[in-house]
């Protein structure tokens, strides 16, 4: 149980709600945004004391059926709920480290996929493994070092201020990173990949910090991505995250629907490859 962490992510979830969501009078006005504590207790069916020493990181393990109630008062998502329940240690949470060896079959399929740029990336947002398309639309992954593979240093840590990879939704997936790797570090508390990761990121990076202090874990799918690629324009792609449940892992396709533009600027860039590609 991380007491610390579940009472700060309770506060801001506290906070986001305004009286109104969950069916109470507003009232005069607030001194401060949100819910009150005891509101949240009445709502949860538990003591206005034992919800504040949680807030508080004070209170012994809540049972499941406290924090179910919690969630509800709470308006959780089901994604939310499912990270109230790790910190509160009711979960199965994975006590070692993340995995980053690629299975064999993944690493075949990688090759074989037609006009599709995938790659597969792990809990901390490194890249193991690519086809040559992912390093044409992308870049050379070959080339740089694995600290350099990682997705989430490339977003918060890159020089310069060009989008990473030359996306439209830098924005969108710098937040996507950060509720990714704060579920990953409540799934992985003790692997120091991970804490190095969230430390590193935090201290050089003013927006990370931003973001990390709003405790939001539920990412939503990015369901397209565009481009703005040196050799061949702008490129919107098709964009498919399929779960490898068993290493906790990501493999991410970009694809584009047959005959359209975008899907003949992927098989240019599929016949120049990594090397043929001209970086800016």
């Amino acid at each position: 149980m991380d007491k610390q962490e579940l009472g700060a992510f309770l506060r801001s979830r506290r906070e986001r709600l305004r009286p109104q969501d969950v069916g109470l009078p507003s009232g005069p006005r607030r001194r401060t945004p949100g819910l009150r504590r005891e509101e949240v207790a009445v709502l949860a069916h538990i003591s206005t004391e034992y919800y504040v020493r949680l807030e508080q990181g004070r209170a012994p393990r809540p049972s499941g059926e406290v924090l179910a109630g919690i969630a509800g008062a709470l308006r959780l998502t089901d994604a939310e709920s499912q990270h109230l329940h790790v910190l509160a240690g009711t979960a199965p949470t994975r006590t070692g480290l993340h995995r980053r060896e690629v299975r064999p079959s993944i690493l075949t399929l990688l090759e074989r996929l037609p006009q599709t740029a995938g790659f597969v990336i792990s809990a901390a947002f490194e890249v193991l493994a690519w086809n040559d398309l992912a390093a044409a639309l992308m870049t050379d992954f070959a080339e740089l070092t694995p600290q350099d593979r990682n997705l989430a240093r490339r977003a918060f840590l890159e020089p310069g201020d060009a989008p990473l990879f030359g996306i439209s939704d830098a924005a969108e997936f710098r937040h996507h990173v950060v509720m990714e790797l704060r579920s990953t570090l409540a799934r992985y508390p003790a692997d120091p990949t991970v804490i190095d990761l969230v430390a590193e990121l935090r201290t050089g990076s003013a927006d990370f910090a931003r973001l990390w202090e709003r405790h939001d874990v539920h990412a939503p799918s990015l369901l397209t991505k565009t481009f703005h690629h040196p050799s061949v324009g702008e490129i919107t792609v098709d964009c498919d995250s399929l779960a490898l449940t068993d290493r906790d892992q990501h493999l991410v396709l970009y694809s584009a629907p047959l005959g359209s533009r975008d899907a003949e600027a992927l098989a240019l860039l599929n016949v120049l490859g990594p090397e043929g590609v001209r970086t800016s």
